[in-house]
């Protein structure tokens, strides 16, 4: 079995509790990913227990992407 992560996500953003839908590449689980918003790339570190990221003075925060695991081989 594999993990596989889902290509998008939903971001909070903490000063205004808006929920955004975005993209995520370079998801390290754990400990890092980058999300884009409208072009805008934001870098979030994990914390411990969530994903945290600051843009334009406004502070993200996420639980990640969903992972799927897959079945290799014969089923």
């Amino acid at each position: 079995m594999t993990i596989k992560h889902d290509n998008v996500c939903t971001i909070t953003c903490t000063d205004n509790d808006k929920v955004l839908e975005v993209e995520v590449d370079n998801f390290k689980d754990k400990e890092s990913m980058d999300v884009y918003v409208a072009t805008n790339r934001i870098k979030m570190r994990w914390n411990g227990r969530t994903y945290v990221g600051n843009s334009s003075g406004l502070e993200f925060t996420t639980l990640g992407p969903k992972t799927f695991n897959v079945k290799n081989g014969r089923y």
